[in-house]
Protein backbone atom coordinates (compact mmCIF):
# COMPACT_ATOMS: atom_id res chain seq x y z
CA UNK A 1 0.00 0.00 0.00
CA UNK A 2 1.38 3.39 -1.02
CA UNK A 3 2.00 5.92 1.75
CA UNK A 4 2.10 9.52 0.50
CA UNK A 5 4.42 10.61 3.32
CA UNK A 6 6.94 7.75 3.05
CA UNK A 7 10.31 7.97 1.30
CA UNK A 8 11.44 5.00 -0.79
CA UNK A 9 15.22 4.79 -1.22
CA UNK A 10 16.20 2.50 -4.11
CA UNK A 11 19.76 1.12 -4.13
CA UNK A 12 20.73 -0.67 -7.38
CA UNK A 13 23.82 -2.86 -7.12
CA UNK A 14 25.88 -5.16 -9.33
CA UNK A 15 28.86 -7.32 -8.27
CA UNK A 16 29.53 -5.31 -5.12
CA UNK A 17 29.76 -8.19 -2.69
CA UNK A 18 33.02 -6.96 -1.16
CA UNK A 19 31.41 -3.89 0.42
CA UNK A 20 27.63 -3.98 -0.07
CA UNK A 21 26.91 -5.13 3.50
CA UNK A 22 29.11 -2.41 5.01
CA UNK A 23 27.58 0.30 2.84
CA UNK A 24 24.03 -0.81 3.53
CA UNK A 25 24.75 -0.59 7.26
CA UNK A 26 25.95 2.99 6.67
CA UNK A 27 22.74 3.78 4.78
CA UNK A 28 20.66 2.32 7.60
CA UNK A 29 22.50 4.40 10.22
CA UNK A 30 22.07 7.52 8.11
CA UNK A 31 18.34 7.06 7.58
CA UNK A 32 17.79 6.49 11.31
CA UNK A 33 19.24 9.95 11.95
CA UNK A 34 16.46 11.65 9.97
CA UNK A 35 13.94 12.46 12.68
CA UNK A 36 10.27 11.78 11.95
CA UNK A 37 11.00 10.44 8.46
CA UNK A 38 9.07 7.34 7.44
CA UNK A 39 11.12 5.42 4.90
CA UNK A 40 11.93 2.11 3.25
CA UNK A 41 15.17 0.95 1.61
CA UNK A 42 14.86 -1.28 -1.44
CA UNK A 43 18.08 -2.93 -2.59
CA UNK A 44 17.94 -4.28 -6.15
CA UNK A 45 20.54 -6.87 -7.15
CA UNK A 46 20.98 -6.35 -10.89
CA UNK A 47 21.85 -9.96 -11.79
CA UNK A 48 25.14 -10.08 -9.91
CA UNK A 49 27.47 -13.01 -10.55
CA UNK A 50 29.24 -12.74 -7.18
CA UNK A 51 27.88 -12.86 -3.62
CA UNK A 52 26.21 -9.43 -3.71
CA UNK A 53 22.70 -10.82 -3.22
CA UNK A 54 23.68 -12.96 -0.24
CA UNK A 55 25.71 -10.17 1.40
CA UNK A 56 22.88 -7.69 0.95
CA UNK A 57 20.42 -10.17 2.47
CA UNK A 58 22.50 -10.11 5.66
CA UNK A 59 21.52 -6.46 6.10
CA UNK A 60 17.76 -6.99 5.78
CA UNK A 61 15.52 -5.65 8.54
CA UNK A 62 12.04 -4.18 8.91
CA UNK A 63 13.10 -1.12 6.89
CA UNK A 64 15.33 -2.75 4.26
CA UNK A 65 14.34 -5.30 1.62
CA UNK A 66 16.54 -7.03 -0.94
CA UNK A 67 15.08 -8.05 -4.28
CA UNK A 68 16.66 -9.02 -7.58
CA UNK A 69 16.63 -11.00 -10.80
CA UNK A 70 19.02 -13.35 -12.54
CA UNK A 71 20.20 -11.41 -15.62
CA UNK A 72 22.18 -8.17 -15.57
CA UNK A 73 19.93 -5.46 -17.05
CA UNK A 74 21.65 -2.19 -16.16
CA UNK A 75 21.17 0.50 -13.52
CA UNK A 76 18.14 2.05 -15.18
CA UNK A 77 16.26 -1.22 -15.29
CA UNK A 78 17.15 -1.89 -11.64
CA UNK A 79 15.74 1.46 -10.56
CA UNK A 80 12.51 0.86 -12.47
CA UNK A 81 12.25 -2.61 -10.92
CA UNK A 82 12.80 -1.18 -7.46
CA UNK A 83 10.16 1.47 -8.07
CA UNK A 84 7.59 -1.17 -8.98
CA UNK A 85 8.20 -2.73 -5.57
CA UNK A 86 8.14 0.55 -3.63
CA UNK A 87 5.38 2.03 -1.47
CA UNK A 88 6.59 5.58 -0.78
CA UNK A 89 5.07 8.82 -1.96
CA UNK A 90 8.60 10.07 -2.64
CA UNK A 91 11.29 8.16 -4.54
CA UNK A 92 15.05 8.60 -4.38
CA UNK A 93 18.08 6.67 -5.64
CA UNK A 94 21.52 6.05 -4.13
CA UNK A 95 24.48 4.29 -5.69
CA UNK A 96 25.69 1.34 -3.65
CA UNK A 97 29.27 2.68 -3.61
CA UNK A 98 28.02 5.79 -1.72
CA UNK A 99 29.92 8.25 -3.94
CA UNK A 100 27.16 10.65 -2.96
CA UNK A 101 26.38 10.03 0.70
CA UNK A 102 22.65 9.71 1.52
CA UNK A 103 23.08 12.09 4.48
CA UNK A 104 22.51 14.82 1.87
CA UNK A 105 18.96 13.64 1.21
CA UNK A 106 17.57 16.32 3.51
CA UNK A 107 18.96 18.98 1.16
CA UNK A 108 16.92 17.50 -1.70
CA UNK A 109 13.82 17.24 0.49
CA UNK A 110 14.13 20.88 1.56
CA UNK A 111 14.61 22.02 -2.05
CA UNK A 112 11.52 20.08 -3.12
CA UNK A 113 9.45 21.83 -0.44
CA UNK A 114 10.91 25.29 -1.05
CA UNK A 115 10.51 25.19 -4.84
CA UNK A 116 7.35 23.02 -5.08
CA UNK A 117 9.36 20.79 -7.42
CA UNK A 118 8.47 17.40 -8.87
CA UNK A 119 12.12 16.35 -9.31
CA UNK A 120 15.19 17.56 -7.44
CA UNK A 121 18.59 16.75 -8.93
CA UNK A 122 21.67 16.64 -6.70
CA UNK A 123 23.81 18.62 -9.11
CA UNK A 124 27.60 18.57 -9.32
CA UNK A 125 27.39 21.80 -11.32
CA UNK A 126 25.24 23.76 -8.86
CA UNK A 127 27.05 26.96 -7.85
CA UNK A 128 27.01 25.93 -4.17
CA UNK A 129 28.22 22.35 -4.73
CA UNK A 130 31.60 21.28 -3.39
CA UNK A 131 33.02 18.70 -5.78
CA UNK A 132 36.49 17.56 -6.80
CA UNK A 133 36.20 17.95 -10.55
CA UNK A 134 39.17 17.40 -12.94
CA UNK A 135 39.50 20.03 -15.66
CA UNK A 136 39.00 17.52 -18.49
CA UNK A 137 35.69 16.35 -17.07
CA UNK A 138 34.64 19.92 -16.32
CA UNK A 139 35.15 20.85 -19.98
CA UNK A 140 33.35 17.74 -21.27
CA UNK A 141 30.48 18.35 -18.86
CA UNK A 142 30.13 21.95 -20.01
CA UNK A 143 29.95 21.08 -23.71
CA UNK A 144 27.61 18.14 -23.08
CA UNK A 145 25.34 20.51 -21.15
CA UNK A 146 25.25 22.90 -24.11
CA UNK A 147 24.52 19.99 -26.46
CA UNK A 148 21.67 18.73 -24.27
CA UNK A 149 20.21 22.20 -23.80
CA UNK A 150 20.12 22.86 -27.54
CA UNK A 151 18.85 19.39 -28.45
CA UNK A 152 16.13 19.00 -25.80
CA UNK A 153 15.57 22.56 -24.47
CA UNK A 154 16.42 21.04 -21.10
CA UNK A 155 17.74 23.62 -18.66
CA UNK A 156 19.50 21.21 -16.28
CA UNK A 157 23.25 21.60 -15.86
CA UNK A 158 23.94 18.11 -14.50
CA UNK A 159 21.77 15.59 -16.34
CA UNK A 160 23.96 12.63 -15.39
CA UNK A 161 23.65 12.89 -11.63
CA UNK A 162 22.29 9.67 -10.14
CA UNK A 163 21.19 11.46 -6.96
CA UNK A 164 17.54 12.48 -7.42
CA UNK A 165 14.31 12.88 -5.52
CA UNK A 166 10.96 12.43 -7.29
CA UNK A 167 7.35 12.74 -6.28
CA UNK A 168 5.59 9.44 -6.86
CA UNK A 169 3.08 10.78 -9.38
CA UNK A 170 5.99 12.09 -11.43
CA UNK A 171 7.83 8.75 -11.23
CA UNK A 172 4.67 6.86 -12.20
CA UNK A 173 4.32 8.99 -15.34
CA UNK A 174 7.97 9.09 -16.36
CA UNK A 175 9.70 5.82 -15.45
CA UNK A 176 7.56 3.49 -17.61
CA UNK A 177 8.59 5.55 -20.64
CA UNK A 178 12.33 5.33 -19.98
CA UNK A 179 14.08 2.78 -22.21
CA UNK A 180 17.79 3.47 -21.66
CA UNK A 181 19.16 1.05 -19.08
CA UNK A 182 22.74 2.24 -18.73
CA UNK A 183 24.52 5.27 -20.19
CA UNK A 184 21.75 7.85 -20.64
CA UNK A 185 19.10 6.66 -18.20
CA UNK A 186 19.28 9.82 -16.10
CA UNK A 187 19.08 12.04 -19.17
CA UNK A 188 16.07 10.22 -20.61
CA UNK A 189 14.25 10.43 -17.28
CA UNK A 190 14.70 14.21 -17.25
CA UNK A 191 13.80 14.60 -20.94
CA UNK A 192 10.51 12.76 -20.43
CA UNK A 193 9.75 14.66 -17.22
CA UNK A 194 10.41 17.94 -18.99
CA UNK A 195 8.16 16.94 -21.90
CA UNK A 196 5.32 16.19 -19.48
CA UNK A 197 5.70 19.56 -17.77
CA UNK A 198 7.08 18.42 -14.42
CA UNK A 199 9.12 20.98 -12.52
CA UNK A 200 12.83 20.11 -12.22
CA UNK A 201 15.23 21.96 -9.92
CA UNK A 202 18.86 21.39 -9.01
CA UNK A 203 20.26 21.29 -5.48
CA UNK A 204 23.87 21.53 -4.24
CA UNK A 205 25.84 18.48 -3.12
CA UNK A 206 29.22 17.67 -1.63
CA UNK A 207 31.31 15.05 -3.37
CA UNK A 208 34.84 13.99 -2.50
CA UNK A 209 37.24 11.74 -4.42
CA UNK A 210 34.61 11.19 -7.08
CA UNK A 211 36.74 10.13 -10.02
CA UNK A 212 39.73 8.43 -8.40
CA UNK A 213 41.94 9.23 -11.39
CA UNK A 214 39.99 6.93 -13.67
CA UNK A 215 39.96 9.38 -16.57
CA UNK A 216 37.43 9.56 -19.36
CA UNK A 217 37.04 6.50 -21.56
CA UNK A 218 36.38 7.07 -25.26
CA UNK A 219 34.05 4.09 -25.37
CA UNK A 220 31.92 5.58 -22.58
CA UNK A 221 31.74 8.90 -24.46
CA UNK A 222 30.69 7.07 -27.63
CA UNK A 223 27.99 5.09 -25.81
CA UNK A 224 26.67 8.22 -24.12
CA UNK A 225 26.53 10.05 -27.45
CA UNK A 226 24.69 7.17 -29.13
CA UNK A 227 22.18 6.84 -26.30
CA UNK A 228 21.60 10.60 -26.32
CA UNK A 229 20.82 10.57 -30.05
CA UNK A 230 18.54 7.58 -29.51
CA UNK A 231 16.54 9.59 -26.95
CA UNK A 232 16.26 12.45 -29.46
CA UNK A 233 15.13 10.00 -32.17
CA UNK A 234 12.40 8.60 -29.92
CA UNK A 235 11.31 12.10 -28.88
CA UNK A 236 11.21 13.85 -32.25
CA UNK A 237 10.92 11.13 -34.91
CA UNK A 238 9.19 8.11 -33.37
CA UNK A 239 7.10 10.18 -30.93
CA UNK A 240 7.60 7.23 -28.62
CA UNK A 241 6.97 9.17 -25.45
CA UNK A 242 3.42 9.85 -26.61
CA UNK A 243 2.63 6.14 -26.63
CA UNK A 244 1.91 3.57 -23.91
CA UNK A 245 4.83 1.46 -22.79
CA UNK A 246 4.57 -1.81 -20.86
CA UNK A 247 7.45 -2.63 -18.49
CA UNK A 248 8.61 -6.21 -19.24
CA UNK A 249 8.46 -8.83 -16.54
CA UNK A 250 11.69 -10.43 -15.37
CA UNK A 251 12.55 -13.59 -13.51
CA UNK A 252 12.96 -13.08 -9.77
CA UNK A 253 16.06 -14.35 -8.03
CA UNK A 254 15.23 -17.15 -5.64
Amino acid sequence: MVSKHKLSLIVPCYNQGDYIYRNLQEIIRTMKNFNNLDYEIIVVDDGSTDNTFEEAKEAENDKLRVIGYTENKGKGFAIKYGFKNSTGGFITFADADLDIHPKQLMTLINYMDEHSADIVVGSKRHKESKVEYPLKRRILSYFYHLFIKSLFKLNVKDTQSGFKLLRRDCAESVLPKVLVKKFAFDLELLVVANKYGFKIVEAPIELKQLFNGSGVRLKAIKNMFQDTLAVAYRLYIMRYYDEDHVVPKVEKKK
